[in-house]
């Protein structure tokens, strides 16, 4: 399949709509009214319309300021950011319970600067969720702690209904788009663990595609997720935020044929789910909608 050279300009394929109407203009207001921070609009989702326009929103934990400096990542970076809000778990299960969804994801921010990395935090808010809203599906979109499996069990005790973690590229690509804080294998090991410690909480990761990784390179990672138990895949296009110099650039844009080819390749190696296209991300509303089903039918 040929690939679109880096250029200034979208291919079509990659053009979306602004993100208008009164379902969208409630998140914000619900979310913005108690400090909270949609992920959707801090990673500058091009799922936003779609996902909102449903009644879908992934909310980001622990503030919008992060303590490491991902070359792909559009969340703001500071060596200390502010302290969580401590009201925050009862103001996220609030918004949740107002909103009304069946399927939420909460996210979060590194913060290497706590103690804890903020683990007691994460397990708070999803403590307080499950109590509020305890007929929602809640997924924990988690960091990787450093590698320590303390902390990770801690929030993996609160109870989330599915546990995922990005490994976001290529194991090649890893130190030049991660923080140096993080690496393929130890985020290999934290879905390991998470599948070890929780095995009734489906895992999943996300790879983004576009950043110069070979086709023998994600087959390479097909293999390494599922050896480790993870069940739901998500592929989708790196995009550079728009007027970053920071930023990684654009190796290849991916056409969408090449997305099914590649999602086609993943379900071969057993995913349970596999969501490819231009426009997926990690949060995404078509894998979530699926997660619940998947968890509704186990649980009747």
């Amino acid at each position: 399949m040929p690939r679109t050279a880096v250029r200034q300009s979208l291919p079509p394929w990659l053009k979306v709509k602004l993100p208008t109407g009164p379902v969208v203009a409630r998140i914000k207001t619900a979310s913005r009214s108690r400090g909270l921070s949609t992920v959707c609009e801090e990673a500058r989702c091009p799922n936003l319309a779609e996902c909102w326009g449903g009644g879908t929103a992934t909310f980001m934990v622990m503030g919008a300021t992060c303590t490491r400096g991902c070359r792909f990542c559009s969340v703001g970076t500071a060596a200390k950011p502010p302290l969580p809000d401590l009201d925050e778990p009862v103001k996220l299960a609030l918004t949740l319970k107002e909103m009304a969804v069946e399927y939420a994801v909460l996210t979060t921010v590194c913060r290497d600067d706590l103690p804890d990395q903020g683990a007691a935090h994460l397990a708070a808010c999803i403590r307080e969720i499950k109590s509020v809203c305890p007929d929602m599906k809640l997924e924990m979109l988690l960091q990787d702690f450093r590698g320590d499996v303390k902390l990770l069990k801690r929030v993996l005790d609160a109870g989330p209904d599915v546990v995922a973690h990005n490994v976001e590229c290529v194991e090649r690509l890893t130190s030049s788009v991660r923080d140096a804080k993080a690496s393929y294998r130890q985020s290999l090991d934290v879905l390991a663990h998470a599948t070890a410690h929780r095995p009734q909480s489906p895992t999943k990761t996300s790879l983004m595609l576009g950043l110069g990784e070979t086709e023998g390179e994600l087959v390479q990672s097909f293999k390494d997720l599922r050896s480790v138990g993870v069940q739901i895949l998500t592929l989708g296009q790196y995009l550079r935020p728009s007027g970053s110099r920071h930023h990684l650039r654009v190796e290849q844009f991916i056409h969408p044929d090449e997305f099914k080819r590649y999602g086609e390749i993943a379900r071969e190696h057993g995913f349970h789910y596999v969501a490819s296209g231009p426009f997926v991300r990690s949060s995404y509303r078509a894998a979530e909608l699926f997660m619940k089903g998947h968890l509704d039918a186990h649980a009747s």
